[in-house]
């Protein structure tokens, strides 16, 4: 069996970060481990706590990870800050990792901010190059690319910008777009559209971290990059589809998004 290691933060709420990624991981096929770089407190209405772990922890978890199991893919979501960022470039470097997937993971969708804003270059200038590709969406887009994005144009340009700063493809996720759910992945020598269909659905807490999970899923189980990202991107619609509204939160929408699990995967 295929292996992937989620490096990210927790949900208490289980809908997004290592919890929404080990149940990707896992309804696709693929044996799901975690190196966890916060314990976070939130629930489908927005995060109240952000309790990061030390940097040895982390350390340790990966080096526990790579020396016993060896990821056939890694997942990178919530990092948090400049010394975290700088322990897993070190570990990636040293353990040879591959297939790297980095969800640059900056503002949750309730708005909390989880990157500190004098990480981002580090991120982006050292950690970025070290994946296969990056995913951000269309604000975490605007921030890497420093431009606004209000059309596919706009996404088009923003990724080829993202590309020239770190050297890896691109896949500028058209999920907050006004009218459509289409991706864009530019990879240097070109770029593709992956067309989706937005479907009307509030309970869309962790869809960033379960596409970017499901990719890495596909890129260990052997798949080439245009093709796992194409089976994630119809995973991602189909739990959509199906998600439950299980938040009981007083917020304006519940996010009570949850992944539905594929019985032959088990």
């Amino acid at each position: 069996m295929k292996t992937a290691l989620t490096i990210a933060g927790s949900d208490s709420s289980g809908g997004a970060g290592i919890q929404a990624d080990i149940k990707t991981m896992l309804a696709n096929g693929v044996y799901a481990m975690s190196a966890i770089t916060a314990v976070t407190a939130q629930n489908t209405t927005g995060v109240t706590g952000v309790y990061p772990v030390t940097a040895e922890c982390l350390a340790q978890q990966m080096d526990a990870v790579f020396t016993d199991i060896v990821p056939d893919a890694v997942k990178i979501g919530m990092v948090g800050n400049e010394e975290m960022i700088q322990v897993i470039i070190d570990k990636l470097i040293q353990y040879h990792a591959k297939h790297v997937v980095l969800d640059p993971v900056m503002v949750a969708t309730s708005g909390s901010r989880l990157l500190a804003t004098s990480a981002t270059s580090l991120l982006l200038h050292k950690l970025a190059p070290l994946a296969e590709i990056i995913t951000p969406n269309i604000p975490e887009a605007q921030i890497l690319s420093g431009r606004e994005i209000r059309s596919q144009k706009d996404m088009e340009e923003a990724a080829k910008r993202i590309y020239d700063m770190c050297g890896c493809a691109v896949l500028c996720k058209g999920g907050h777009a006004i009218s459509d759910a289409n991706d864009y992945l530019f990879e240097g020598t070109g770029g593709h559209w992956y067309h989706g269909t937005r479907i009307e659905n509030p309970n869309t807490h962790g869809t960033g971290c379960t596409l970017s999970s499901a990719i890495a899923a596909y890129l260990a189980k052997g798949c080439e990059l245009s093709q796992a990202i194409a089976e994630a991107k119809a995973y991602l619609t189909g739990a959509i589809g199906d998600g439950l509204n299980l938040g009981q939160g007083s917020g304006p929408v519940n996010h009570g998004y949850r992944i539905p699990c594929d019985r032959e995967c088990w």
